[in-house]
């Protein structure tokens, strides 16, 4: 399962989602989105678990948790929509 993870603090690495995450099962990836241009975090990221009942229970008990000073938002990501699609 994909999962969001938004509101991210910019000192948050990928190392430290993936700890953050691992408690709950196995991770298949962690993925936090940076500007193309000065590689800073732009606060979310998207974390894959194989197994579907460990991220509800890792979205379940994570989702408000707060992380260095900022409360987490974390769900089922949604597939992203076309923007080219929308506008025409």
């Amino acid at each position: 399962m994909n999962i969001y993870v938004g509101n991210l603090p910019y000192s948050v690495g990928e190392d430290d989602l993936q700890g953050i995450f691992g408690e709950y099962g196995e991770i298949e990836s962690v993925k936090i989105i940076t500007d193309k241009y000065s590689g800073r975090s732009k606060g979310f990221g998207f974390v894959v678990m194989e197994n579907d009942e460990e991220a509800k229970a890792a979205i379940e008990n994570l989702n408000g948790k707060t992380v260095d000073s900022r409360e987490i938002t974390v769900n089922e990501a949604r597939p992203r929509k076309d923007n080219f699609s929308n506008n025409r």
